[in-house]
């Protein structure tokens, strides 16, 4: 005898009587299941994106190797900028490191523009798919982008005799809040791309919110410098608490002047409501 066939689908018939509902907690689960199985989908398309064009990651590292050999060179040499205990080189790193994450960010959104205008994202939105989902995936593929360039900073910081720190802890916390600012930036140009709709409109926008978040910022200089209100404008700035968090994670004796409670709860705040925003506005890119 062949036992009774099972259907888990909310009502559907089990040898011609409804099924049992699931219960709130067994429906919670389900739902989380699907939506990480649907982040995880989204990140592996977004990622096989580079395989075809790993040159994107070299010429990503162009800027920041700019900025580290002739910039802080020169400002190391001068020491006009008081870092403390710090060299300006290994002040500065962290700063650039985020730089490069913001840079390659803040322009993710186009691919959004181009996928409206090959028809594929007409297919995304008629999926069953989570719209968060769709959000949250290409955010956490422009952490995984993100970390292939935070080796190449790394490892040029090293050349250069920067004063990294290298245990599992300072690790796995440079990690995370590397994903963290390009999850950010990257949901943050998403929303732009949903408003403006073309790619040279998007891209002048891009261009012109880099260098102010860049420099309204603890990237090149300590926030105790600035004038009052560009100090308030730089604790708005997601940027500065990564920027915080990575000088006392990555650096020896780097110390977070904001605390690294305050840098990752600001992070996670700032994330999950542009995530919101986000898959709010995700279906207004078509219109």
């Amino acid at each position: 005898m062949t036992p009774p066939r099972r259907d888990e689908r909310p009502g559907a018939l089990v040898d011609g009587t409804p099924s049992r509902q699931p219960g709130p907690l067994r429906r919670a689960a389900l739902a989380c299941r699907d939506f990480t199985q649907q982040v995880l989908v989204i990140a592996w398309i977004e990622t096989k994106k580079i395989q075809r064009d790993p040159t994107e990651l070299l010429t990503r590292a162009v800027q920041p190797i700019l900025w580290l050999g002739i910039f802080g060179v020169v400002m190391n040499r001068a020491r006009a900028i008081p870092t403390g205990a710090l060299s300006y080189l290994d002040f500065m790193l962290p700063g650039i490191l985020s730089q490069s994450v913001l840079f390659i960010a803040i322009f993710y959104g186009i691919a959004l523009i181009w996928e409206r205008d090959l028809g594929l994202l007409h297919k995304f939105l008629v999926s069953p798919a989570y719209r968060g989902a769709l959000v949250t995936g290409k955010a956490v593929s422009a952490g995984i982008r993100a970390i292939s360039q935070a080796v190449i900073v790394c490892l040029l910081g090293l050349v250069m005799g920067a004063h990294l720190r290298f245990t599992p802890l300072a690790l796995g916390g440079m990690l995370l809040f590397i994903v963290l600012g390009a999850a950010i930036f990257s949901t943050f140009s998403l929303i732009i791309a949903c408003i403006v709709k073309t790619r040279e409109r998007f891209m002048g926008i891009g261009q012109v919110l880099t260098m102010p978040l860049f420099f309204a910022s603890n990237a090149i200089y300590p926030l105790s410098l600035m004038p009052d209100w560009l100090r308030l404008v730089a604790r708005a700035n997601p940027l500065t608490y990564q920027v915080d968090a990575l000088r006392a994670l990555m650096i020896q004796g780097g110390q977070s002047t904001l605390g690294l409670g305050l840098d990752l709860l600001v992070e996670v705040l700032v994330l999950v409501g542009l995530i919101t925003l986000g898959a709010w506005m995700y279906p207004k890119a078509i219109r």
